[in-house]
């Protein structure tokens, strides 16, 4: 019985899940992005994540536990060069999986695999997302400045205030006569 035994076995022995998760890692860590079918993504992940994680305590121990599932050594040491000083505050979740859409020959699921810290286009979005001023749809009226009211209120009599109240009554009550010959 296989009760409870939960990973993908992609339809390969066990020699061969090694090797390919071996090659596609060591792919992804030196490309930072690779594009492959959604299934071997995500076993790829679960492979992967564990190995970077052990990369953020760069002793010799870490390195040989790492070399001993990647077998390339030019992996091993972009991974603990490059990519863990990058992901070193980071408390999980190193790759990104992106869809794609169906590949065109047997229309199986493909996505690209990334590392998230290295998408430079992401980051420069997420950028300009926390740079940009919030827009309301609706704009509050702008509030004159200090002088301007100082200047203003020094230049206007009472007098004139009274004059101008004045004016402004008439130009009130127009509008309303208009409204009731549109209504009619």
């Amino acid at each position: 019985m296989r009760h409870r035994k939960g990973f993908n076995q992609l339809s390969r022995t066990s020699a061969h899940r090694k090797a390919m998760f071996a090659n596609m890692a060591s792919s992804l860590i030196l490309h930072k992005r690779i594009e492959t079918t959604t299934a071997k993504a995500k076993a790829l992940r679960t492979y992967v994540e564990p190995l970077i994680t052990k990369s953020k305590e760069d002793s010799t121990h870490s390195r040989r536990v790492v070399f001993r599932y990647l077998k390339d050594k030019e992996a091993v040491s972009e991974l603990f060069r490059e990519v863990s000083p990058k992901i070193a505050d980071r408390p999980g979740g190193y790759t990104r999986i992106l869809k794609t859409g169906n590949r065109l020959g047997d229309n199986a699921d493909m996505c690209i695999i990334e590392l998230v810290d290295f998408n430079e286009n992401m980051l420069s979005a997420a950028e300009e997302t926390k740079t940009k001023a919030k827009r309301r749809r609706r704009g509050g009226k702008k509030k004159p400045s200090e002088t301007t009211v100082e200047t203003a209120a020094e230049e206007i009599t009472p007098e004139q205030l009274d004059e101008e109240t004045e004016q402004t009554e008439p130009e009130k009550e127009e509008p309303e006569e208009s409204d009731e010959k549109q209504k009619k």
